[in-house]
């Protein structure tokens, strides 16, 4: 499961992709608009700034807005930069690999098998979603929505 940290991130990087106009937004606005604690999402924002996908301005006409396109960003890097590294067992980390104590036998362990699996199959999504992709089906599924008809009498 994402923490809610990830989760108010991806719909903050939502919100800059959708409203991007080149002008910094308030973190002000970013909270009322997505329903984010405020407090928290600053220190989301400067997490995120830290990790290459946003940039501020500082004084009159601040803010925050992104650093790279929203095609740029993956799912996969805002986990990385606010989580780590995802790895549901710790023999599958890539950067620090450690041996699970009742594992006799890491190259036979049925488990690290279907894990490493499950793995590589959640990477590959996170991989291929961006936060454009994000962005542009949220808005299918509300034009979808929108011209939904109802036949009742």
């Amino acid at each position: 499961m994402i923490s809610k940290k990830t989760k108010y991130a991806l719909k903050a990087l939502g919100y800059l992709a959708e409203h991007s106009t080149g002008a910094p937004i308030l973190i002000a606005e970013l909270a009322d608009k997505e329903n984010i604690p405020k407090k928290f999402l600053e220190a989301i924002l400067v997490a995120l700034r830290k990790g290459g996908v946003l940039k501020s301005r500082i004084g009159k006409g601040g803010g925050y807005m992104l650093a790279v396109p929203p095609e740029e960003i993956t799912v996969s890097r805002v986990v990385l930069i606010l989580e780590g590294e995802f790895a549901p067992l710790p023999c599958l980390s890539d950067t620090n690999p450690t041996r699970c104590d009742e594992c006799d036998d890491q190259a036979s362990c049925g488990i690290r098998l279907v894990m490493r699996d499950v793995k590589n199959a959640v990477m590959a999504v996170m991989d291929g979603v961006s936060v454009a992709d994000m962005v542009e089906r949220s808005k299918a599924v509300r034009m979808k929505n929108l011209k939904i008809v109802d036949y009742s009498i």
